[in-house]
């Protein structure tokens, strides 16, 4: 009689893999440790005065409105400067400059808020962090950078 065994390692292997259901998505990982990430969110929503939590710890950012409703001015204090999420946070800066809320617009994109800082000078694109994506809950309000869908943002500030 001959039997056919699948090799062992075959067996081991298969045992070791995560069901399919285990793989998490951006959102899933955002959720778990901040709120749900914002399909669309508008100024109003976002206004406010922001603390840095874990990589962002020391970091303020306030949001003030305009009166158009489709952005407005914003403050920093401790902001990174350089491609810090390349390896570790850059030298940081207090500044100023304006914001808007971008996206939103589709499923599959998610609000973000952009940055763009006139002082102390004009930063060019990759000089500084100038994008955040937007988390809320009705309890909370997250902007943070998604830099890795997989796991919970280390650079995050929430809302005051």
């Amino acid at each position: 009689m001959n039997i056919r065994r699948a090799p062992l390692t075959s067996v081991v292997v298969l045992g070791l893999l995560p069901p399919l259901a285990a793989c998490s998505s951006a959102s899933t990982a955002v959720e778990a440790c901040m709120a749900k990430q914002a399909v669309s969110v508008t100024s109003g929503e976002v206004e406010g005065t922001y603390v840095g939590e874990d990589d962002a710890e020391g970091v303020k950012i306030t949001l003030k409105a305009s009166d158009t409703g489709t952005g407005g001015t914003v403050t920093v204090h401790n902001w990174p400067t350089g491609s810090w999420y390349k390896g570790e946070l850059g030298d940081t800066f207090d500044g100023s400059g304006t914001w808007d809320v971008v996206g939103g617009n589709s499923s599959d994109e998610y609000g973000r808020v952009r940055l763009s800082f006139t002082e102390p000078e004009r930063f060019l694109r990759d000089d500084t962090l100038d994008s955040l994506s937007v988390a809320t809950d009705s309890e909370r309000t997250y902007l943070y950078e998604d830099d890795d869908p997989d796991v919970c943002p280390a650079f995050r500030l929430r809302l005051t």
